[in-house]
């Protein structure tokens, strides 16, 4: 059968798909040529930068579309469900980057209890700002996680490395399922806004969620405490986040992914008690391998008449 993969994805996702008999087509079109293209394809393959709109999805049906696959775990660049309504499965791989996002956010709370990234840009200046640099330990700080799913559980077994405690605010997840993984589960948001240290979203961008962290949950954190969001951007309130970091109201932020991508003019770019990563969450060679495959292994199981695992529109 014949898949068009439109976006930069690991050779061994396409040598899996290959070894499975199908032709495979790479190539990076726009919406435009995809829109015009996609019916005599049996499987589309995107990462992010492809969106695949409804007028997409309903060519592909129009012809021999049978299901998209997102090397990822966020399918917010694919109209789901017009999917469902021809018929069409979506399927992602959801265990792909966990690994790869929790670290980074380990990495991003690291970065600003130590100020490593001005101690990095003071150093190369000439300077010697070890005054200035007074840190904070995550030992025996508490790790609020917004969102337990696999990333949120498997970043709150990192941070217990740390002898952190983690609570957790997830309303589609179980005391029970919680405690297994160390969290202690939080009923309502304002809870874990109060009593965390380092706050760290894991959940996707939806109506549900959009500006879940608002001025008001803001309001209620720390002013020794920070935020982590490596997570989907509009889940925060950019602008109140500006508004808390640069009156103090907090004591920091983490960000790796931002509302509009590129972020362009946007404040936050010139705080000092910001620590910027451009959505690198999933960005290590491994993590784009194992989405890559786990993806390609959906895709395969979808076209064999098989029940896909991560099937996002079921």
């Amino acid at each position: 059968m014949k898949i068009l993969i439109t976006d930069k994805t690991a050779e061994e996702a396409i040598q899996l798909l290959k070894d499975a008999g199908h032709d495979v087509t790479y190539d990076e079109m726009d919406g435009d040529t995809l829109l015009n293209e996609i019916a005599q394809y049996d499987a589309l393959m995107v990462r992010g930068r492809t969106k695949v709109k409804g007028e997409i999805v309903k060519a592909g049906a129009k012809g021999k579309l049978r299901v998209i696959g997102r090397a990822g775990i966020g399918v917010d660049n694919i109209d789901i469900e017009t999917a469902a309504k021809e018929g069409i499965k979506v399927v992602n791989a959801p265990t792909g980057a966990t690994t790869s996002v929790a670290e980074l956010a380990i990495g991003h709370m690291l970065s600003l209890s130590r100020h490593l990234a001005k101690a990095d840009s003071t150093m190369k200046k000439g300077e010697w700002a070890k005054k200035q640099l007074r840190g904070t330990e995550l030992y025996g700080k508490t790790l609020g996680l917004i969102g337990c799913g696999n990333i949120g559980k498997l970043t709150a077994k990192y941070a217990q490395a740390f002898n952190m405690s983690a609570i957790g605010f997830d309303p589609f997840i179980s005391k029970e399922d919680m405690q297994k993984a160390g969290i202690k589960k939080v009923e309502e948001l304002e809870e874990l806004m109060e009593n965390a240290d380092f706050i760290s979203l894991h959940l996707p961008h939806t109506s549900e969620t959009h500006y879940i962290v608002n001025k008001d949950m803001l309001s209620k954190m720390k002013p020794n405490a920070y935020l982590i969001n490596c997570a989907r951007g509009g889940t925060v309130d950019e602008k109140e986040l500006y508004n808390a970091l640069k009156n103090g109201k907090i004591a920091g932020a983490g960000i790796d992914v931002f509302e509009n991508e590129p972020p362009k003019d946007n404040p936050l770019l010139k705080l000092d008690n910001v620590v910027l990563t451009p959505h690198i969450g999933a960005n290590t060679n491994e993590g784009q391998i194992r989405a890559g495959t786990v993806c390609a292994e959906q895709v395969i199981k979808t076209l064999k008449g098989e029940t896909p695992d991560f099937w996002v529109n079921k």
